[in-house]
């Protein structure tokens, strides 16, 4: 079956006046325009085509990269208001609606919202959500302490960022465990540091324990001393903010990081910076 809202790996069929038809496994078509049709084809080559629905709510196929999948979460902007809801830009010739029914607050042409792309089997339509809280769910985990995960900042509260994880969950990463400037919509690998009551997920930007998170630091120090003929301006009486900006550490790892390396005796610690033996 052809995914509506993914990417699909397709055979060429035939050529037609309006383009090429492909193909899958199961019997299925679709057209490709004539305007996304490659340079270079053959007759029963596979091509990659992301699908969605046109104006007549009939699958079509599109070279174009969308920014949002099926079932996945995306930052996106407001294009149009209209009667029925929301028009956001998703890359796409056809733009993604919101129904006013599913924005989680009013949204504003200019501004971008996190949505998430879902399919109504009543009307057959793509749409677009922004309620975030009921689409995420914790009642079962599918993670684990320690696992590196995929996470989206969607909200900042009084001790911290709540978060999407790997589409799915919902976690929060507390403000005072922060050492770099985050926006909403941003997007990154992170880590489970607790599983508290009830499935609540604290999360951690860095590896979880001494060892990883330090050989992480301490790495990334010594890549960068080779990079810059040895010798780094920093120690650890310089700034917080110095230190961030040039690792994106705190203070207390990047002196961990020094230690790490110094034990090593792979470095030197001059008075005004480290130095590479």
């Amino acid at each position: 079956m052809i995914e509506i809202g993914e990417y699909n790996t397709l055979t060429i069929l035939r050529r037609t006046s309006a383009g090429l038809y492909l193909g899958d496994d199961e019997g299925e078509d679709v057209l490709l325009p004539n305007k996304y049709i490659p340079e270079n084809y053959e007759i029963n080559d596979e091509i990659e085509v992301f699908i969605y629905l046109d104006n007549s709510e009939r699958k079509i196929a599109t070279t174009l990269t969308p920014k949002i999948l099926m079932q996945r979460f995306a930052l996106l902007k407001v294009v149009a208001i209209s009667e029925y809801g929301a028009f956001m830009d998703w890359g796409l010739e056809k733009n993604l609606l919101v129904p006013f029914r599913e924005q989680g607050q009013k949204m504003e042409e200019g501004h971008s919202y996190i949505v998430y792309l879902d399919f109504d089997e009543q009307t057959d339509r793509l749409f677009a959500s922004n309620k975030i809280e009921k689409l995420l769910d914790n009642e079962t985990l599918y993670v684990e302490e320690g696992e590196e995960v995929d996470i989206m900042f969607y909200r900042e509260t009084e001790i911290g960022y709540s978060v999407i994880i790997n589409h799915w969950h919902k976690g929060l990463v507390y403000k005072n465990e922060l050492f770099k400037d985050v926006n909403i919509g941003d997007e990154q690998t992170a880590y489970i540091k607790l599983i508290r009551e009830e499935n609540k997920l604290d999360i951690s930007l860095q590896p979880i324990g001494y060892e990883n998170f330090n050989a992480v630091n301490t790495q990334k120090l010594y890549d960068d001393l080779k990079s810059n003929e040895g010798f780094i301006p920093l120690t650890d009486k310089s700034a917080p903010d110095d230190i961030y900006e040039r690792f994106g550490i705190s203070k207390k790892a990047f002196k961990k990081a020094v230690g790490d390396l110094y034990k090593q005796r792979k470095i030197v610690i001059e008075e005004k910076g480290i130095k590479l033996v």
